[in-house]
């Protein structure tokens, strides 16, 4: 009787130690899922913005429309896209996008001196912050997730039940790692 005790202690400890651990697996994922969702939050700010923007270009800047069109496409290709990973590469063409818009406000004196495109160059600027700070933290949760599953023995459960090692937000592209020039 007492082999049987001791083998239902080991099964009933191995069934807690899987529940522990696949709960630990699920808590990561999920704060790397709201941190993701914080970052979503910045670029719904972000993409508000961006009409009124592009508009005011426009006035000034009426012989720059491809890259006016380029800053619209990156736009509507985030608001098309499917999950955390399409989101990420829409998100990347985006930035490079209105970078390429404020190099050529450079060549505009009476666009930079308007006042409303002033206003909304301080607060996207400001937006482009906060989604800077929710990026560190979405990279810095998906770390540890990614961590997590791969240490051992949390792989094993992490195999089981099939847990998957997630992208890190970054640049994808070398066009993107480029410095947009300013001409005069």
């Amino acid at each position: 009787m007492l082999p049987f005790y001791i083998s239902l202690g080991v099964l009933w400890f191995l069934v807690m130690y899987i529940i522990v651990k696949y709960n630990a697996i699920v808590k990561l994922r999920n704060i790397r899922n709201q941190s993701f969702a914080d970052i979503d939050v910045q670029l719904k700010l972000r993409f508000d913005l961006i009409p009124n923007l592009i508009e005011t270009v426009k006035g000034y800047a009426t012989h720059e429309k491809e890259t006016l069109e380029n800053v619209t496409k990156a736009r509507t290709s985030f608001l098309n896209a499917g999950g955390i990973e399409d989101k990420m590469q829409a998100d990347n063409m985006l930035t490079w996008a209105l970078k390429s818009l404020f190099a050529v406000s450079e060549n505009y004196p009476d666009l930079k001196a308007n006042q409303n495109f002033l206003q909304m160059q301080t607060e996207l600027s400001d937006i482009e912050n906060k989604i800077a700070a929710a990026r560190r933290f979405f990279n810095n949760a998906t770390q540890e997730y990614n961590t997590y599953i791969q240490m051992f023995p949390s792989n094993i459960i992490a195999g089981m039940f099939n847990f998957k090692e997630e992208a890190l937000f970054g640049v994808s592209t070398p066009e993107e790692r480029e410095v947009v020039k300013v001409t005069f």
